[in-house]
């Protein structure tokens, strides 16, 4: 665990760090994002002790790193800036080995670990390996600059706008070898960038910042769709939620209360339900609110209206979780081409119902929020 407590930092007498607070778990990738000058690179570079604060202390894993040997410290936590930082003058190969080495590693151990890393950046080591930075691409240089990161074994990764120098194509490819990275090696990350799409797609929690404080700390699905200020939500662009249609869950699409019934009730009862509704399908669920089956006009309509519903319902229905996003949603219901889905929490009760209508009711909402805001 990483925590800030009470940092300011002061220069020429002039605060641009105002009591800051923070916890990051283990194994987080916490990103720090806002305009230029709100402090975020002045507190990624205080966990590794380039920069000092005024007040106030960083602790990792219970201990103040304030104790700690500087370089000692950087030993064991992976840093990768924009520039990359490789040595020049050093093969590839003899960047990526020189801390294992200097922290007295076994060699085999070594080699090993570094052809690991070039593998999971998308980079051949027996292609790569003996080259120098400058034979390599932009991108190339990025990726060992990320693998070096992680060959430290430090649990911690400090990483400033590694990419924002790169091409679009290039960029996203790293975002993508970095998540997986993550989630494969589980360090814990604290990635510094301005870019709120890069946020939104490697982030498990943002901190946003302006002028040295904390304007909102969550998950990017919370504060994409629930902005903490009116300064948050103009920083996220109002067609944030728009253009990120996957931020959408299945519970923020679904009819909250769709018509259910007994499995006890009969097909003429059904009928009368329907049409009080102005439904023409009918949930069924258990005296748990399990959900149990499904039940259609046009499934009964030859049916003798003195059978019970659990008699003629259709079982083998297909339902999603609360938290799908609605893309996966959109996948489902063309697959197995259906204009429904139930909506089940952990326990299979039965949460609500997506339907085309109340998807195209939930993407017209937000189509009108726009249309308000301009």
């Amino acid at each position: 665990m990483i925590k800030f407590e009470n940092i300011v930092k002061t220069y020429h007498r002039q605060p641009v760090i105002h009591d800051f607070n923070l916890e990051i778990e283990e194994g987080e990738l916490v990103v720090f994002i806002g305009p230029s000058g709100c402090g975020k690179t002045t507190l990624l570079k205080m966990v590794n002790r380039l920069i000092e604060p005024t007040s106030g202390k960083i602790v990792i894993n219970g201990k103040d790193i304030s104790t700690i040997d500087p370089i000692e410290l950087r030993r064991n936590i992976g840093y990768v800036i924009q520039s990359t930082g490789l040595f020049p003058h050093m093969t590839i190969r003899e960047n990526l080995e020189l801390i294992p080495k200097l922290k007295g590693e076994e060699p085999d151990a070594i080699v090993e670990k570094t052809d690991r890393l070039l593998n999971l950046v998308g980079l051949n080591p027996g292609e790569y390996l003996d080259r120098y930075p400058q034979e390599l691409s932009g991108g190339q240089q990025q990726r060992v600059g990320v693998a070096r990161a992680f060959s430290t074994d430090s649990d911690i990764i400090l990483m400033d706008e590694p990419f924002s120098a790169l091409d679009p194509v290039t960029r996203s490819s790293l975002q993508e070898e970095l998540f997986n990275m993550q989630k494969e090696l589980n360090k814990t990350i604290i990635f510094v960038t301005h870019d709120m799409d890069e946020a939104y797609k490697i982030a498990d929690r943002i901190c946003l910042l302006k002028d040295g404080e904390i304007l909102q700390y969550d998950t990017p699905e919370n504060i994409l769709k629930n902005p903490a200020s009116e300064f948050v939500e103009s920083f996220l662009g109002k067609r944030r939620v728009w253009n990120n249609p996957e931020v959408l869950k299945a519970e923020d699409i679904m009819i909250a209360s769709p018509v259910k019934v007994s499995p006890m009730r009969n097909v003429l009862q059904a009928i009368e339900i329907m049409k009080e509704s102005k439904v023409d399908s009918l949930m069924v669920t258990d005296k748990n609110q399990t959900l149990i089956g499904l039940v259609t006009l046009k499934d009964i309509k030859v049916t003798n209206r003195a059978m019970l519903i659990g008699d003629v319902m259709e079982r083998n229905i297909h339902s999603v979780a609360e938290d799908m996003d609605l893309i996966s949603v959109f996948k489902e219901m063309n697959e197995h081409k259906i204009g429904y889905l139930p909506v089940v929490n952990e326990a299979g009760q039965l949460r609500g119902l997506i339907t085309r209508s109340s998807i195209l009711s939930a993407l017209s909402s937000q189509l009108m929020d726009l249309e308000v805001a301009f």
